[in-house]
């Protein structure tokens, strides 16, 4: 076994000693979606969300909310926290590479986002009805890019906070505009057009997937953001890690 593999199972194993963000994650968005869902109104077409109905306009919206939390919230507070208690100053006097670590809390926290996400289509398309995305391999693209570039942020924060407290407050500069654009505060079709087409741009690119899902297309500048968050954001978070 590797050095990547041995540092995948470990931090797995921690991972699901305190499993409320793994929970939280897989089951949080679905739970929201049925609340939602229960509101007079969001199961109607509406001209407002043009011609669709609020429901199915807003699923994509429900995939921040796992997105932000995990990347936000989780992977910024486990990494500073072992920052803080000095497990990283250990870590740092054997061969293991800062990426190695990254790379690990990144693979579990997106297997448990997508699991979250696949649980939340499951329901969506049994509870309400909401149809399945048109086209399901640029939607799986767009979602794997969204997802890269909104654990970018995430990994950013974990790279230099020195406190857990220190982590959740940069990761909470990007997780409220992150929830806004994404429409989890107000539904998207309901912002102002401009707000609208910044929101385009933002990871984890609800607009984009929305695109995917109902089966207009995407616009390939969308992707190429989403992308070019991807890898500028991991690459400087490998960058500027510190032991320490």
């Amino acid at each position: 076994m590797n050095t990547f593999a041995k540092i995948t199972a470990t931090e797995t194993k921690l991972f699901l000693r305190t499993p409320f963000m793994a929970v939280a994650g897989i089951l949080l968005p679905a739970a929201v979606l049925l609340a939602v869902g229960a509101i007079p109104g969001m199961t109607q077409p509406s001209p407002a969300a043009g011609g669709y109905r609020f429901i199915d306009a807003w699923v994509p919206s429900v995939i921040v909310i796992s997105l932000a939390m995990l990347a936000l919230q989780s992977i910024p507070g486990a990494v500073a926290t072992y920052r803080e208690q000095g497990v990283l100053r250990r870590l740092a006097t054997t061969p293991v590479h800062p990426a190695n670590l990254l790379g690990a809390q990144l693979l579990i926290h997106v297997v448990v986002a997508l699991a979250g996400i696949g649980l939340t289509l499951g329901v969506a398309h049994a509870a309400y009805d909401v149809p399945l995305p048109k086209h399901p391999l640029l939607f799986l693209v767009t979602l794997l890019l969204g997802t890269v570039s909104m654990f970018s942020f995430g990994l950013l924060a974990a790279a230099v906070a020195r406190t857990a407290k220190a982590a959740g407050g940069f990761a909470l500069i990007a997780f409220l505009p992150t929830m806004f654009f994404g429409g989890v505060y107000l539904p998207r079709p309901l912002l102002p057009e401009v707000l609208r087409r910044i929101g385009d741009y933002v990871p984890p690119g609800t607009q984009p997937l929305q695109d995917a899902w109902v089966g207009v297309g995407v616009q390939p500048l969308q992707l190429v953001v989403l992308a070019a968050f991807a890898a500028i954001g991991t690459a400087l978070a490998a960058k500027l890690f510190r032991w320490e």
